[in-house]
């Protein structure tokens, strides 16, 4: 995408268009979905519930949408009431679990991103399941998507990534990432543009974590721009 289009276009008309478009080419959602949306109170999870409300006559299928946040035993501090508020005025029912991710750690084992991770997503398939939910909507976007390819490769020697729409095999549930197409600083301009409340803690343990690392280097090679990214991005798909 050309900075000669995302200047001429506000960045919650890019957001839709590109939540649209993923979602079509990747059948995200489909007539009767009913669409858990995974939100933490930040930037990301916040505008995925926004735009899925949104682009509802683009779509062109009906489903349903409700949001969980997940609180745990060592990042509590979400601004909930005002997450909740902002869901439900688009139409959003809100709902809170709890999951004592530290608490479940084995004698000797350190809290990690990938445990929490683990612990998080357990917690969100569990919840859709019993609650009739067929699948679950995460705010990862393409940076995201690049970064964890990276990461993989450079860590584990490993070429896997995130797929946009992931399908398990042992329950009826299925992963999708409706902002793959989205560069991170296009969902921040949407944010500020519609003055989004920042209602998520910092997590204590994610500050010097290896995707931190990643996300230089990459920013190194690739000097910001969002061509070689989606020419990254359009590489992963052939792996």
């Amino acid at each position: 995408m050309s900075n000669r289009f995302f200047k001429k276009n506000n960045a919650t008309t890019i957001v839709n268009k590109l939540v649209t478009k993923a979602s079509l080419e990747h059948n995200l959602i489909e007539e009767g979905d009913k669409i858990l949306i995974a939100v933490s109170g930040g930037k990301d999870s916040t505008v995925l519930a926004y735009a899925l409300s949104s682009v509802r006559k683009a779509i062109k299928a009906k489903y349903e949408l409700a949001a969980i946040h997940i609180s745990s035993d060592f990042c509590s501090c979400c601004k909930k009431l005002s997450l909740k508020t902002l869901l439900e005025n688009w139409d959003i029912p809100f709902y809170d679990i709890f999951v004592p991710v530290i608490a479940r750690l084995k004698p000797n084992e350190k809290m990690n991103c990938y445990w929490c991770s683990t612990q998080r997503r357990g917690a969100l398939i569990d919840y859709a399941m019993k609650n009739n939910f067929n699948k679950i909507a995460l705010g990862h976007h393409l940076d995201d998507i690049i970064e964890t390819f990276f990461m993989n490769m450079t860590s584990s020697g490993r070429l896997t990534g995130m797929p946009v729409r992931l399908t398990y095999k042992k329950y009826p549930v299925t992963l999708i990432r409706p902002l793959s197409y989205l560069e991170e600083r296009q969902i921040i301009t949407c944010a500020d543009e519609n003055g989004f409340l920042k209602a998520a803690c910092t997590c204590p343990y994610g500050r010097n974590s290896n995707r931190m690392v990643i996300r230089k280097r990459i920013a190194d090679f690739t000097g910001g721009s969002g061509s070689v990214k989606r020419r990254i991005y359009n590489a992963l798909a052939s792996i």
